[in-house]
């Protein structure tokens, strides 16, 4: 009988963690490396939120808080929901978590029974099935289109089954940063309405990263007949740029928070003290810099876009939202690197393109959907530049 628990023999390392980590591992040695895997904007938390922490501090707010969040947040978080996505929440709905891994986690550990089924369309979130596998779960992947990286309402019909229990929902998603129009969730939320004992995860991390006048909409705003088996995730780390701070909520059927907030009473506890109190200061302060920076990413997306279509054997499409694209190497397929090896899968693209030029990304099969790759544009836009030339190099001496 081994020691390590049978179960993390399903699990998987994260591929996003993992090549973030090798790429300073060479840093480190004296590569010259540009990482693009980190999901991390590089701006800083704004003065008003680190103000707000500085003063929490002052004031001595260091001490053990209710397990899922205190007071004051949990209204700071029912006022946005019903401020940016029209939702009522009451504060017994609402949980804080240590991140919105955390909380997407604990909504599957109070939740899932042997032979219960997820549903995860990709390309999706390298977390997930992980997830879903060690609360005991049974992840059911379903492939979207693969252009619009969006699963169809058909493809979803056809993998409900009676032992079917949630879908995890991802818009604009990570990896491809596709986001669904109002019309596409209504054709989604169609389906979900024929099958009520179907539960919905939401996981809206990436909500004010849209573009081109893209409006997000989340799936209980669309349907309101989907409110009561909805749980909607989200969080302060991506569009406040405070992914250290460690901050996620949801809001949902007060049944299920009070058996998500028994499961983080006996895991975590409280998340930090002082980081809610910038949250609160988040959710409640001026939101002015957000389209500021999503200026900047635009931009940097649109020259990662471009670049990479210039690129020998690559196609880029045009993302939504979020701070990633997943570009097709499916023409680089076949093809010999400088090194004498072929390239066959997405993975080996990824590791010769680290080996060679030194540029840092992430194989899509990592998030079940390839011969792709997610590079996040999160990074200065002279180091973009500088990759995206390397990426072009690396195609041109393909053979």
């Amino acid at each position: 009988m081994g020691f390590i628990a049978d179960a993390l023999a399903r699990v998987k390392p994260s591929a996003t963690i993992a090549v973030t980590n090798k790429a300073r591992e060479l840093k480190a040695a004296g590569r010259d490396v540009i990482g693009l895997g980190a999901g991390e904007p590089d701006f800083d938390t704004p003065e008003n939120i680190k103000a707000a922490a500085i003063q929490a501090i002052r004031e001595g707010k260091t001490k053990y808080t209710a397990v899922d969040g205190i007071p004051e947040l949990k209204e700071a978080i029912v006022a946005k929901f019903a401020r940016e996505n029209g939702l009522t929440y009451t504060t017994n709905q609402v949980t804080v978590g240590t991140g919105g891994k955390q909380v997407l986690y604990n909504a599957l550990v109070a939740t899932l029974n042997d032979g219960d089924e997820v549903i995860i369309p990709t390309p999706y979130w390298v977390s997930y099935p992980d997830m879903v596998l060690m609360a005991g779960g049974t992840p059911v992947i379903v492939e979207a289109d693969q252009t619009t990286f969006k699963v169809t309402p058909e493809a979803l019909e056809a993998a409900i089954t009676p032992k079917t229990k949630w879908i995890i929902f991802n818009s604009p998603s990570n990896p491809s940063g596709a986001a669904y129009t109002r019309a596409e969730l209504a054709a989604i939320a169609e389906v979900l309405m024929r099958h009520p004992h179907v539960w919905v995860m939401t996981d809206d991390m990436y909500e004010h990263l849209v573009y081109d006048d893209f409006e997000f909409t989340t799936l209980a705003q669309v349907e309101p007949g989907l409110m009561d088996r909805t749980l909607t995730v989200n969080g302060v780390s991506k569009a406040y740029a405070m992914t250290g701070w460690r901050i996620g909520y949801a809001g949902g059927p007060a049944e299920l928070i009070k058996a998500m907030a028994k499961v983080q009473s006996q895991s975590t506890s409280n998340p930090c003290s002082v980081a809610q109190w910038a949250a609160v200061e988040a959710l409640n302060g001026p939101q002015d810099f957000i389209p500021r920076n999503n200026e900047v990413f635009k931009g940097r997306r649109d020259l990662v876009v471009s670049m990479l279509n210039q690129a020998s054997g690559l196609t880029c499409p045009t993302p939504e939202g979020a701070f990633y694209v997943f570009p097709s190497c499916a023409g680089t397929i076949g093809k010999t690197a400088p090194s004498g090896k072929v390239i066959e899968t997405d993975e080996d693209f990824v590791t010769e393109l680290l080996e060679t030029e030194g540029v840092a990304v992430v194989q899509g099969s990592a998030f079940g959907l390839g011969p792709n790759f997610r590079i996040s544009y999160a990074t200065s836009t002279e180091a973009l530049e500088n990759a995206c030339t390397r990426i072009q190099r690396f195609c041109g001496n393909l053979r």
